[in-house]
């Protein structure tokens, strides 16, 4: 991996003489202290939590059944059966491995098992970018990741978020590395092998990241004709049979479950028969999701609305007003469970408060994705050569599109939008590299709301 190639060491030119500096020693050591510190403070937050709150709060009751059921049967075709939760299995299979460890507190095992996996996460994502062609990019990706909303209740609590994002990141970046690569070595097939295998695991962690298996694969087919790899058949050979290992865990979970969730869950009897989720058609819910992913958006790139043109605040503006309103006028079927939708609510107080803060809060959130927009397009000629940035793009709109299947009444819950906050942060840091004291503070703000949202369960009764 830390072998350069002269086309790796030609993209790195590209790169710096694209006037990005994503590359820069000193900007990575900037993201590299950020992400340490922010990862320190949600551990420390993540183990007083542990130690003095030992009872179920938010999803643990209902994550821990599950759990509990792992932990008794283990990996079978009973507990997959049973299963009464909508995300896969293999998250409460890593938790159950923590309640058995600790028999007499399961509950405690099952989040220390949970806190392991985002130290596993950092850790092994710090140590690729030594070795990555791509350093700064996956810093990024860990700095929007540590300092996102829900990042520390998904770190101390019974969550399927840490072990899902584990899979998911450490199996990108091995695959990316792999895949990037103009001359495959034993190195790049053993990573490309052991990239797909994860991000398989990952979707069975939460079918959500499902949306990994088609960006892979149109990234593959991008590179395989904008590189001389064509005519390579070992190139091909690895990420062929890296797909191969990425689909094997995904498809005997939908032998077992004849579905893409429980059979609990697709039948609608999990939950207290209140959700029901399986495969199915709707329109609705990939523009909530559109939404939801541009609102968390802003606060890693807002300062490039003050950089648009005036030409291009004629087409920003209108889309921004007019989706707005739009967005005002069928809040109830946009505000989702979250912080923001408690901060409407809370707002309704005041006369038309509501709808009013929800129009200006979507057009702000769409204003600003207009702007990204403008800008990435401004720099395509360097994103075009930095392969985690184009693979974080298809993995945005994957995952926005493959919403339409989702059929069901499951609300798509904003804390979801985790799942796609270190692609976020590549292409968030790739369109504006530099670390401002305004978006410091940005994410500091964002970093303290996250701690909020975990120790506001230590105080409810």
């Amino acid at each position: 991996m830390n072998h350069k190639s002269p086309d790796d060491q030609s993209l790195e030119r590209a790169l710096r003489s694209s006037g990005s500096d994503t590359l820069r020693q000193p900007q990575n050591e900037i993201y590299f202290r950020v992400v340490l510190i922010g990862l320190l403070l949600n551990i420390v937050s993540a183990i007083l939590f542990i130690s003095l709150v030992n009872r179920p709060v938010y999803d643990d009751v209902y994550n821990m059944l599950d759990v509990r059921t792992y932990a008794a049967d283990g990996l079978s075709a009973k507990a997959l059966l049973s299963q009464r939760n909508a995300p896969g299995p293999a998250s409460f299979l890593w938790m159950a491995v923590g309640a058995r460890l600790l028999p007499g507190n399961e509950l405690r095992g099952a989040r220390v098992a949970v806190l392991g996996s985002w130290i596993l996460l950092v850790v092994g994502m710090l140590l690729g970018a030594r070795y990555s062609k791509f350093p700064a990019a996956w810093y990024a990706s860990l700095l929007a990741l540590v300092v996102f909303p829900h990042s520390v209740e998904s770190t101390a609590t019974a969550l399927t978020e840490g072990p899902s994002l584990l899979f998911a990141l450490l199996g990108v970046l091995a695959w990316i590395e792999s895949a990037s690569s103009s001359k495959p070595t034993r190195n790049t097939y053993v990573l490309a092998m052991l990239g797909g295998l994860s991000m398989g695991i990952a979707v069975t962690c939460r079918q959500y990241f499902l949306a990994l298996l088609p960006a892979a694969a149109i990234f593959a087919i991008y590179q395989w004709r904008r590189t001389g790899t064509r005519e390579d058949f070992r190139w091909a050979g690895s990420i062929l049979v890296s797909f191969l290992l990425a689909a094997v865990p995904v498809l005997l979970l939908l032998f077992v479950w004849k579905n893409i969730s429980s059979p609990a869950v697709a039948s609608g009897s999990s939950y207290d028969n209140a959700w029901k989720a399986s495969v199915g058609l709707n329109l609705s819910r990939p523009l909530i999701v559109a939404l939801y992913t541009a609102l968390y958006l802003v606060p890693l790139t807002f300062p490039v609305m003050l950089r648009l043109k005036n030409s291009r605040r004629l087409i920003a503006l209108p889309i921004a007003i007019l989706g707005g309103v739009s967005i005002a006028y069928f809040s109830p079927l946009f505000l989702q469970p979250g912080p923001l939708n408690s901060f409407i609510q809370f707002s309704s107080r005041v006369l038309h408060g509501a709808t009013v803060l929800l129009a200006l809060a979507a057009a702000i959130a769409l204003y600003n994705a207009a702007a990204v927009v403008f800008l990435l397009w401004d720099q395509r000629q360097a994103l075009l050569s930095c392969p985690p940035v184009i693979f974080s793009l298809f993995v945005v709109l994957f995952f926005i599109a493959e919403q339409i299947g989702v059929g069901g009444n499951l609300p798509f819950y904003d804390r979801y939008v985790l799942q796609l906050a270190p692609f976020l942060g590549i292409i968030a840091f790739f369109a504006l590299p530099r670390l401002t004291p305004a978006r410091l503070l940005a994410l500091a703000a964002l970093s303290v709301l996250s701690h909020i949202m975990l120790w506001r369960f230590a105080f409810a009764s």
